[in-house]
């Protein structure tokens, strides 16, 4: 059976490396390309080399901000994000593992908002922040901060459910006689919480880390319907920013194509290092 297996590999799994290559390989690669060109259309291209990287931070010689603000707005608002979702899914699920009556139906609710597109769920949340500010004279964009916290509410909303399904099953999975063996040597909630759970559910963590960050990073659908990047630009986050900048300027393309390489490799880094620091956390303990 395992000869089999090796001299048939290749034939199962040739279908999927073209997929992938085709899919996602040869548009990345063309993708870095024409970050070094000027383009209309992505078979109509002019080789300017670094001209693109450098209109990123600098137009007809004057500082343009407008990423650099996206920059650390976009920053600001991924650690915010992955701090209060994983600290509130965790809470819940802690809670929803009690064994309290109506759990599956807690569940289901937390849920939900999930299985809502983020554009579908932003045009929600704006009426409703929009209808709550109007009482007292503003709305969601009359400035950055208050865009900022509303988006902060609905990709809260949204990914709290999904991060908590991931941390009960992590919790199910702790031994129940490791528990209760603590509990007989003295250990108190705290303890229990900070010497057992917390350790053996690192892996969970860093799944739930992960998906936060890159989110955050990645977050364009609520920024979008949410806020538009108003009030002038200040509420743009990063995928926002090269959206506009590919979309909103003639001949600006190859300028967004830059910003979408730097923003990759970005995410890449932060990602990598995420991952290195919470793995390494999980040799020690």
């Amino acid at each position: 059976m395992e000869k089999a297996t090796k001299k048939y590999f290749p034939i199962f799994v040739l279908p999927t490396m073209i997929a992938f290559a085709i899919g996602f390989l040869i548009p990345f690669v063309y993708g870095i390309f024409l970050s070094f060109c000027k383009f209309t259309t992505v078979v109509d291209w002019k080789w300017v080399g670094l001209s693109n990287y450098s209109k990123i931070f600098y137009v007809n010689g004057e500082l343009d901000t407008t990423f650099l603000h996206s920059l650390w707005y976009t920053a600001l608002f991924t650690l915010v994000s992955v701090l209060v979702i994983n600290v509130i899914s965790f809470a819940i699920a802690m809670l929803l593992t009690k064994g309290i009556k109506g759990t599956n139906l807690f569940r289901t609710a937390f849920f939900l908002p999930n299985l809502i597109g983020g554009i579908v769920l932003s045009y929600i949340w704006l009426m409703i922040f929009n209808s709550v500010l109007s009482n007292y004279s503003k709305t969601i964009v009359s400035t950055q901060w208050y865009a900022f916290w509303g988006m902060i509410i609905v990709v809260c909303w949204q990914q709290i459910g999904y991060m908590m399904i991931i941390y009960i099953a992590g919790i199910q999975n702790i031994p129940g006689e490791l528990i209760e063996a603590a509990k007989i040597d003295g250990a108190n909630a705290w303890q229990l919480l900070t010497k057992i759970t917390i350790p053996l559910l690192m892996p969970t963590i860093t799944i739930c880390t992960f998906l936060t960050l890159t989110n955050g990073f990645k977050l364009f659908d609520q920024n979008f319907a949410l806020t538009g990047g108003n009030p002038a630009k200040q509420s743009q986050l990063l995928a926002l920013n090269i959206y506009d900048t590919m979309y909103g300027t003639t001949g600006w393309q190859g300028v967004g194509q830059a910003k979408a390489v730097i923003f990759f490799i970005l995410v890449a880094i932060i990602a990598l290092v995420q991952n290195k620091m919470t793995t390494s956390k999980e040799v020690e303990q």
